[in-house]
Parts: C-alpha cells; structure tokens; sequence
C-alpha cells in the first residue's frame, strides 16, 4: 500500500529508506547529501561497490550499517541517472526506463529481504530531472501491489518526521 506523506526521510521509522543516485556518484546535493553525511561508510561503500563492479543504471544496491543508538540502519540506492562521464564529474541525467527497472530491482529487494516497509523521496525528480507525475506512476504500477507499506515522501520538510501509517 501506498502512502504519500510529508516530512523528512531521515527520521523515517521503514525498515528501508530508498533514494535515486547514479553509479560513481558523489553524493554531492540532496539526500544523497544528507545520507552521506550522516552515514559516511554507506558513502565509501557505495563507491567501492561501483569502482569495483561498475553496475549499470536501472539497479538497486542495499547497504547495511548501524546508525545512532546502535539502531540497524538498511539503505537501497537506486541508480536512477546515467553516471559520470568521468569519476568526479556531474552524474548525467535520470530515465524513466531507469527509474522501471531499478524500482522491479527494489521490489525484488524488499520480497527476498523480507522488508515490512519502505520510504522513498520522489525518485529522480530533482538532480535526476525527470517530472514527477511520470514517476509517480511508475511507483505505483511497479510497488503498488506490495503487501507492505510504501511511504513516498512527497514534501520535503527538514527535521519533521513525518505521520507513517502503521509504524511506532
């Protein structure tokens, strides 16, 4: 089930948080930003991971770590926009063909992890460019028939956590 809601995903109580980056990327803006900051291993993770094994845009990759108070923290980047041409560079632009294919890769994430719940911002709509009614779409074709929680982030509000049905 499906739950636009407003507030800010950092203080999200899903098992998993989602965010839209590109392979190489440096996390340089936006949650990405905020993500690297407050979890600086998932960052180095994440790079070693695609200078190692080059994954290509349209997929999802799970890190898993400790956040504060020893809580198990679990993050899916989902490469959403073209890389770098170079390492350092701006990531390119994100695809709805992308954001499809990384988005079947989440659903098959949360089915073989046996996530109980998920939260995403709007995927690929800000650095990623794309518009967010066409990417709304997609979420809801491909996560909408999920047995468990989907909560989209729609509006950004910085250090508000936002009402998720369901979750204490």
């Amino acid at each position: 089930m499906i739950h636009s809601v407003s507030g800010d995903i950092l203080f999200s109580k899903a098992d998993l948080i989602a965010h839209g980056v590109a392979p190489l990327d440096d996390f340089k803006s936006g949650l990405a930003l905020a993500l690297r900051e407050k979890y600086p291993s998932m960052y180095k993770d994440f790079r070693h991971y695609c200078k190692t094994l080059s994954p290509k845009a349209g997929t999802a990759w799970l890190w898993a770590g400790v956040g504060e108070g020893g809580k198990a923290v679990k993050i899916a980047a989902l490469l959403t926009q073209e890389p770098p041409r170079k390492d350092g560079e701006h990531p390119g632009k994100a695809h709805l063909e992308f954001v499809n294919r990384a988005l079947h890769d989440l659903k098959k994430m949360l089915e073989r992890e046996k996530f109980t719940s998920v939260a995403l911002p709007r995927v690929a709509t800000g650095v990623g460019g794309l518009e967010w009614k066409d990417v709304q779409a997609i979420i809801a074709k491909v996560l909408g028939d999920l047995k468990i929680p989907v909560f989209v982030y729609e509006t950004f509000h910085k250090g508000q956590a936002a009402k998720e049905p369901g979750l204490k």
